[in-house]
């Protein structure tokens, strides 16, 4: 049980330390990792493949569109080929951001990278990534 407790608290830690590093923006967290994908991913950004790439609902992404459209952050486009579905585009001011704040969303990986060596590293990664396979697992069977 101890084992348990001392996991948890050892995971919460790490998330808390990781998500400490991202202050100073002008928006929160989950709009800003939407934000950097929209940005930097090369497919064609729709809402439904947020959606999919978070692993959270339609609606949860729709809502944070709102948010960024009304703030200046995206632009909604029709699709041509499904007039009931858009694309997002990010605006000037969004690609200024996420180039500001890129750096050092990696910079917390990019420091245990360098300490850990890339065995480690990647190790840990491949533990992570079998984790949260196992976590959204549980999620969708549940």
């Amino acid at each position: 049980m101890q084992e348990l407790i001392n996991g948890a608290e050892q995971v919460s830690l790490f998330c808390r330390l990781n998500m400490n590093t991202k202050r100073q923006l002008p928006i929160r967290a989950s709009e800003m990792g939407m934000l950097i994908y929209i940005v930097k991913s090369n497919e064609i950004k729709t809402p439904m493949k947020i959606a999919e790439f978070f692993k959270i609902t339609k609606p949860m992404v729709t809502t944070m569109v709102k948010s960024m459209v009304k703030k200046g952050y995206l632009l909604k486009e029709q699709l041509q080929t499904d007039k009931r579905s858009y694309m997002l585009i990010p605006t000037e001011k969004t690609i200024a951001l996420v180039e500001q704040t890129y750096s050092e969303y990696l910079r917390t990986m990019d420091i245990l990278r360098l300490k850990m060596g890339d065995t480690e590293y990647l190790e840990l990664i491949d533990l992570l990534t079998k984790a949260n396979n196992i976590l959204l697992e549980e999620k969708n069977n549940g």
